[in-house]
């Protein structure tokens, strides 16, 4: 998979936009995960944001499903610590895959001139794939973070796939139609370049 992780990277006018990065991921229910310094990545990328002065927007996933940890009356649906919102800071929040549906979110990036949004989260083949495939639909160029981004083992028909392997799979699905993928290291570089 073609990571821009040696390349120069022109972040231009970029956001972090962090989907769904809350402690209900945390439940069992969800099975074995992959990229377990996910957490850390996000962190980095959140404060090396926060001092190049850039948008950083949030995205949380209020679930209406009866049993869902993410639901707002359950303490899954609080934001992890690595990714706490501060001042000033949009929360966006959803009740479907996408961030963009039923909600302000493109609104919210146009008005702060986003060309260039920043995906990092939960998880890589489900909320962050539907909401990064819209973003390049309504003309954005998204990048996502793979070494940020996390998913979980899948099962059909009885046959089980690694959350490895979907999160790859994921990321290959969105490369070059729909994002960029690069890695933590490549975007803090760039915002330290152009600064």
């Amino acid at each position: 998979m073609p990571y821009r992780d040696h390349e120069t990277l022109e972040l231009g006018a970029s956001a972090l936009v962090l989907v769904d990065v809350q402690r209900g991921f945390d439940d069992e229910r969800w099975g074995d995960r992959n990229n377990p310094d996910a957490e850390r990545h996000v962190a980095e990328l959140l404060a090396a944001y926060r001092r190049a002065g850039r948008p950083v927007f949030h995205v949380k996933h209020d679930s209406t499903e009866p049993g869902s940890p993410l639901r707002p009356d359950r303490p899954g649906n609080a934001f992890k610590p690595e990714a706490e919102p501060t001042d000033g800071e949009p929360v966006v929040t959803k009740r479907v895959n996408s961030a963009f549906i039923g909600t302000d979110f493109e609104a919210k990036l146009r008005d702060a001139g986003v060309e260039r949004p920043v995906f990092v989260g939960f998880t890589t083949d489900h909320c962050v794939s539907t909401t990064v495939r819209m973003a390049e639909n309504l003309g954005f160029e998204p990048y996502v973070v793979a070494d940020a981004t996390v998913t979980f083992d899948r099962e059909l028909g009885g046959t089980r796939y690694v959350a490895e392997q979907n999160h790859r799979l994921a990321l290959a699905q969105l490369s070059g139609e729909f994002a960029t993928i690069v890695e933590t290291a490549t975007v803090l570089a760039a915002l330290e370049n152009e600064a």
